[in-house]
């Protein structure tokens, strides 16, 4: 079944340009597109830390979204065992009060020690809500799962879970096998150890002919990492599309991609490391989600103060009420926390 679903996904890429418009058939985003896109991004300026870990622990992976007329943050914690999955919320986007956690190590499972949630099924326009879409009358996340104790211990793979009330910090709901792994017939080769951060939206124009699309970055054994891109019509069973990495920098990491839609251009937020100096955010652009022309110019984070002169990475990006919000995990001198940079000098302000 795997087998087959894989021809098909390869079959919808080659024949994807009788579905698409005019648009889409241009393959790269032009540099002037390419441009007014990074005008509108910006985050010239860092706010600061808003979130730290309790107990000397560190937090990663930010995903902010909007449910209940409040903002929520889902993020990552992480204790020297492993990955668990907590949520935050605020009134402002400013200032986080952490709730608890709701997916937790459990014992004897392929997911045991290892669970860094994000949420999935956003509205995903530019300046829209944020607020999350259900399917089959629940709210959804993906995550990275695996057994084995450490950071980000290989193999790692991913997991889908749901609730219906993701503003309560309680135990989400776990599909029982990872959806995708390392282990499947369909797995590629710059994939074949790990699977990573994933993002997945609510495609409701079925673009690639479902409703449902993935990106997440992978691994090879001793290799490095790339994003590429899965789809599904039903959130449970997932088939790998295309052959290739959609973003692939060669060498280092591309991760933890976030897609929002701009007008008529897919924008992925992602973050690089190691191909460049240091850990830092970008983006790339595309007309069709599958072809994705890479900004070439300035970082939209980068390591510049005490609290991310290390690392400057894995952007969750929203625009809410005129000001564009950057949210990114910092690394530096207080640790492993979640900062903030914004479009405007918000210091002495506050944003209702």
């Amino acid at each position: 079944m795997r087998t087959l679903r894989a021809i098909l996904a390869v079959c919808c890429l080659i024949s994807l340009p009788s579905a698409c418009d005019a648009k889409s058939l241009q393959r790269r985003v032009d540099s002037d597109t390419m441009r007014q896109i990074y005008e509108q991004v910006k985050t010239p300026y860092k706010y600061g830390v808003v979130l730290k870990a309790e107990r000397g622990g560190k937090v990663d992976c930010p995903s902010v979204y909007r449910f209940d007329n409040k903002w929520y943050m889902m993020y990552i914690i992480f204790d020297g065992s492993g990955y668990e999955t907590a949520i935050a919320d605020s009134n402002d986007l400013l200032h986080w009060r952490p709730l608890g956690k709701i997916i937790r190590f459990r014992k004897g499972t392929w997911d045991a020690m290892q669970a860094a949630g994000y949420i999935a099924l956003q509205n995903h326009t530019w300046a829209g809500s944020y607020e999350l879409s259900k399917f089959d009358g629940k709210y959804w996340l993906s995550y990275i799962g695996g057994a084995l104790k450490g950071y980000e211990t290989d193999p790692l793979a991913i997991g889908i879970a749901w609730t219906t009330d993701p503003g309560r910090p309680v135990e989400w709901n776990r599909l029982p096998e990872p959806v995708l792994s390392k282990d499947q017939s369909d797995v590629r080769e710059f994939e074949n150890l790990t699977q990573y951060k994933s993002n997945i939206i609510y495609d409701r124009q079925r673009t690639l002919g479902y409703p449902f699309v993935m990106f997440y970055n992978g691994k090879r054994v001793s290799g490095y990492e790339r994003i590429g891109m899965a789809v599904s019509d039903d959130m449970r069973y997932w088939l790998r599309y295309g052959n290739e990495p959609v973003i692939d920098n060669g060498s280092g990491i591309s991760g933890d991609p976030q897609i929002t839609r701009i007008a008529d251009v897919w924008v992925m937020f992602y973050f690089g490391a190691f191909w460049k100096p240091k850990a830092f955010d970008t983006f790339a652009c595309s007309y069709d989600l599958v072809h994705w022309t890479k900004w070439k110019g300035p970082d939209l984070v980068a390591p510049s103060e005490s609290y991310d002169h290390t690392y400057a990475h894995k952007p969750w990006i929203i625009k809410h009420k005129d000001i564009v919000y950057h949210f990114y995990c910092a690394v530096g001198d207080q640790g492993r926390v979640i900062a903030l940079a914004t479009s405007k000098d918000l210091k002495s302000k506050t944003v209702q």
